[in-house]
């Protein structure tokens, strides 16, 4: 069941909603949060009843292993261990067995059979949210709940599918919290929001979507591309995933918020980045601090001299390229970005010794910043691509190797006596008549990309009177704030 589908929107969401209340009235209650984890549920065991078993299972062993590392005192990181080592077996097997196996048969030219498993529904968000909460459980970090209020802070619908990763004491609390809600407020702002992140999805991301499939699907089979396809294809998908996963984003937020509960924010802004480290603290914020807290810290951060440091940047991210699919073409994106924060915390170690206080010219802020969003858009390819192979053929055509082309729109403008420029030109590239209706999409595209880079996010957006969050990345001062008024009502 999606977020944007009308079985969702229509009948799910009133219903779950309505008996929230009519059980919980202005407070959590012990039978709005029952009520809440049997309908979240429901929402998992829609996709596939058969999964809802695993996902009640890894409830059920977490919450143990979680109560038994808070019981004992001489054995608590042997349990924690224990713990954590189920989720990464349980995961490894529905999402990383078949790869594993393929890549065996190819490296020894064997042929061994391993069923095929279907991938279930949101199973790196839940196993990743219960490897914290047992390590935080280790730390000292995560008080204690009751199951019911467990089982819904892992299984809670607006974040299951799609996140972000909460911590136990960013939610639980919230769970059997004695404070009267405003009903009428957070159903106001939740469906503000809610709406802001389905337009986003259902308007932004797939009205662009339709632009990427044809470039990546003539890479897939051998097409050569001219450069203007690629570089539309990727700047497409580019502006695809940045709409939907902030659509996404969104709605899991207004949903939180319907139900009195604040989930951490997301996204914000990612491509208004001036370098790969600010890009990673804008994109999926939950993820980013999550492979901090649990993968590079422990691996040794920064503590033990410069190389250890990017080593451990490289694996960090290459876990990262890993968790998010069982491919290659992921491992290389994570492989990728890491390579771009080595790059990037070297350059920052160097430019702070010889810039102390850093470098304000916005000639050089623009350059960064251009820099970055390429450095961005190339990584894209490789995660979008279905091979490394279609993803090269991509590459080739947006470096030129397949000729350097212009649209045939803008051929006509060119003067026939002009030598140079049309000796300079190898291929035309095919405006309107070639892979996809370029006359509609580049406009759409233009414009999608001064909505990332010039306009303010839902965050900033909601923040005055119904977020509160507090980030120097954060503008609050921007005069598009929302407001529970008639004029924002007939926007929505």
């Amino acid at each position: 069941m999606l977020f944007n589908s009308y079985i969702f929107i229509f009948v799910f969401l009133p219903i779950t909603l309505l008996g929230f209340y009519l059980l919980g009235g202005k407070k959590f209650s012990s039978h709005s949060v029952l009520w809440l984890t049997v309908s979240s549920l429901f929402f998992y065991a829609w996709w596939n009843p058969s999964y809802l078993l695993l996902i009640l299972v890894s409830i059920g062993i977490n919450y143990y292993f979680g109560v038994q590392i808070e019981k004992s005192v001489k054995y608590k990181k042997l349990v924690m261990l224990i713990g954590v080592s189920f989720n990464l077996i349980l995961i490894a097997y529905y999402k990383y067995a078949n790869f594993f196996i393929d890549n065996i048969n190819a490296i020894y030219e064997s042929n061994y059979h391993f069923e095929n498993v279907v991938l279930p529904l949101g199973i790196s968000f839940f196993t990743f949210q219960q490897i914290a909460y047992l390590v935080d459980k280790y730390r000292s970090c995560a008080s204690g709940s009751n199951f019911f209020q467990y089982a819904l802070f892992v299984s809670f619908f607006p974040q299951l599918i799609a996140g972000p990763i909460v911590h136990h004491n960013t939610i639980t609390p919230q769970f059997s919290s004695n404070e009267a809600r405003d009903i009428y407020k957070n159903i106001a702002i939740g469906i503000s929001i809610f709406i802001v992140g389905l337009f986003k999805k259902v308007v932004l991301a797939d009205g662009v979507a339709v632009y990427v499939d044809p470039v990546f699907d003539a890479a897939s089979v051998g097409v050569a591309l001219t450069i203007f396809e690629a570089w539309a294809g990727s700047l497409a998908y580019t502006l695809q995933l940045y709409f939907d996963f902030s659509g996404y984003s969104d709605m899991a937020l207004g949903l939180g918020m319907l139900f009195g509960v604040r989930l951490p924010i997301n996204f914000l802004s990612p491509y208004k980045s001036t370098s790969i480290i600010d890009f990673w603290s804008r994109w999926h914020i939950t993820l980013s601090q999550f492979l901090k807290d649990y993968v590079y810290i422990p691996l040794g951060g920064n503590r033990k001299g410069k190389f250890r440091r990017y080593q451990n940047l490289m694996i960090t991210m290459l876990a990262g390229g890993l968790w998010h699919g069982a491919g290659w073409t992921f491992i290389i994106w994570g492989g990728l970005h890491g390579l771009y924060l080595v790059v990037n915390h070297g350059w920052r170690a160097w430019s702070n010794k010889y810039t102390p206080n850093g470098i304000n010219n916005r000639y050089y802020l623009f350059l960064a910043w251009f820099l970055t969003f390429i450095a961005i858009v190339f990584s894209w390819v490789v995660f979008r691509a279905d091979s490394m192979s279609s993803a090269i053929e991509i590459y080739k055509a947006m470096l030129g190797f397949n000729g350097i082309s212009i649209p045939t729109i803008l051929d006509k403008h060119i003067s026939n006596d002009s030598f140079l420029l049309n000796h300079a030109i190898i291929s035309y590239g095919m405006f309107n008549n070639g892979i996809a209706n370029w006359n509609l999409g580049m406009p759409l595209i233009i414009l999608l990309m001064i909505v990332v880079i010039k306009t303010p996010n839902t965050t900033e957006i909601f923040n005055n009177l119904a977020l509160n969050m507090k980030s120097n990345k954060i503008n609050s001062c921007i005069r598009a704030q929302w407001n529970p008024s008639v004029r924002w009502a007939f926007i929505l």
